[in-house]
């Protein structure tokens, strides 16, 4: 007998930092998180405007980490985050605040419009807006699309 999966209560990713007060610093202050818990080993951080997107910062050094796991991020991992002015968004990140953008704004046939930011530990940030796509991807959409493009 199989049994369906649980209903998820939450879900979100935690990031393993070198340094989860830098970590913390670059959300609050660049990507508007607030932190909703803190210690020098953890930190959980939401959105105030839609309290579903949240975010944890982790020292991979903590105990509770698994033993063969304590590795803190290189790189390898993008975050998308959708907007619905990338430009304004661009300006604000790369001109204003001076983040290093290592691919700039660009509008791709596949359905975005974005631009990329490095954040502490190589993880790297995909400010997009979607964009209607090229006849070459319109369809390769499916019905379960919600508005984003996952690509």
């Amino acid at each position: 007998m199989t049994h369906a999966p649980a209903t998820p209560t939450g879900f979100y990713p935690v990031l393993a930092t070198g340094d989860v007060a830098a970590a913390r610093d670059f959300y609050t202050r660049h990507l508007g998180f607030e932190t909703t818990f803190e210690a020098d080993w953890y930190v959980s951080l939401r959105r105030p405007d839609a309290p579903q997107y949240e975010l944890a910062l982790l020292d991979p050094s903590h105990p509770s980490v698994p033993e063969g796991h304590r590795t803190a991020l290189r790189g390898g991992l993008l975050l998308n985050f959708e907007v619905d002015d990338v430009d304004a968004e661009h300006r604000r990140l790369v001109t204003g605040a001076g983040l290093t953008e290592v691919l700039p704004l660009r509008t791709e046939d596949f359905g975005q419009r974005h631009f990329v930011v490095e954040a502490p530990d190589g993880v790297l940030v995909d400010v997009i807006t979607v964009v209607p796509p090229s006849e070459e991807f319109a369809g390769q959409y499916t019905g379960a699309d919600t508005g984003t493009t996952g690509a």
